[in-house]
């Protein structure tokens, strides 16, 4: 009995691992695809010089191991733009004092755009936001309550977060209240609570250049 249940057990495993692997390759030609029709590049290797080139991004410093992976990279609607699962790793220990390793992930789409601007970040309140406020980061508010109650927006020059929070801009990220954003020098990058998905990238380069296209013009004046 005991070699059936080993030889049941390999097969198993073996079955996890090529249909593992079997999604994996559909992955990557799913990418490939979406890179080869839109004149893009696809990179599906790890990538830690993608790390280093965004570390300025807070998103991006969490954790341990960090690189990025299933890069994509071209230009939409004339600006340099990009799209990445980015990793991280973070540890535990259990009471037996077990150490635990843990992986996570989630996507990356930016693009690049006219001028430089200091570090704002709006992301959808949340249980970690809170208790950063409790610890003294500073969340800014505004006039909408509604808008105040469902981002959280930190910036290191308010009039930046208020001229970038304008009314039409509160509006349409109220009508997409999943939106995490970061804008720091000319990266504006959009946030995936998940892997980047290759069907994905598109939406979220409308979403950036939406997003782009509600920012007022005179921040672009020099």
């Amino acid at each position: 009995m005991q070699p059936i249940l080993i030889l049941l057990g390999a097969l198993l495993v073996g079955a996890l691992i090529y249909f593992s692997w079997l999604a994996a390759k559909k992955r990557r030609e799913a990418f490939q695809a979406w890179a080869t029709k839109n004149n893009w590049s696809y990179d599906p290797s790890r990538s830690r010089e993608v790390y280093h080139q965004y570390q300025f991004l807070d998103k991006l410093r969490q954790g341990s191991n960090r690189y990025a992976f299933d890069i994509v990279r071209g230009e939409w609607k004339g600006r340099s733009a990009e799209g990445f699962t980015f990793h991280f790793e973070t540890h535990s220990t259990d009471s037996k004092g077990n150490r635990r390793t843990h992986h996570h992930h989630f996507g990356v789409v930016l693009i690049q755009i006219e001028r430089e601007f200091s570090e704002l970040s709006i992301h959808p309140e949340g249980f970690f936001s809170k208790i950063g406020q409790f610890f003294g980061y500073d969340d800014i508010d505004f006039e909408s309550v509604e808008f105040s109650k469902k981002f959280c927006v930190r910036a290191e020059d308010k009039k930046l977060a208020y001229d970038f929070c304008n009314t039409g801009m509160m509006e349409y990220l109220l009508q997409n209240p999943k939106t995490g954003l970061e804008l720091e020098g000319n990266t504006l990058a959009l946030y995936d609570t998940n892997r980047l998905d290759p069907d994905e990238i598109e939406p979220y380069l409308q979403h950036l250049s939406n997003i782009r296209g509600l920012m007022p013009e005179y921040l672009f004046r020099d």
